[in-house]
């Protein structure tokens, strides 16, 4: 589990989230106000876990333009307070 507990409800955030590729990483950044944190499963049959499901952690982000983002975050995510 990722430690979020510094970015409560209402913190303003910047949340980078990189995917690695064979030739290339692709990066995507989302800036906005944490909205919520929390665990959550999926759906996944084949995770083969607790209950045959995969937990995630799982951030809302709310963007400036009132759009609501969620994030499942990773080992490549970076959330920085602004």
């Amino acid at each position: 589990m990722l430690e979020i507990v510094a970015f409560p409800p209402g913190t303003r955030v910047r949340v980078t989230q990189q995917m690695p590729q064979t030739h290339a990483v692709w990066t995507t950044t989302v800036e906005g106000t944490v909205a919520r944190y929390r665990q959550a499963k999926t759906g996944s049959w084949f995770a083969h876990a607790k209950s045959d499901r995969l937990w995630l952690d799982r951030l809302e982000v709310t963007k400036d333009d009132g759009e609501i983002v969620t994030l499942n975050l990773d080992r490549y995510s970076v959330v920085e307070a602004l």
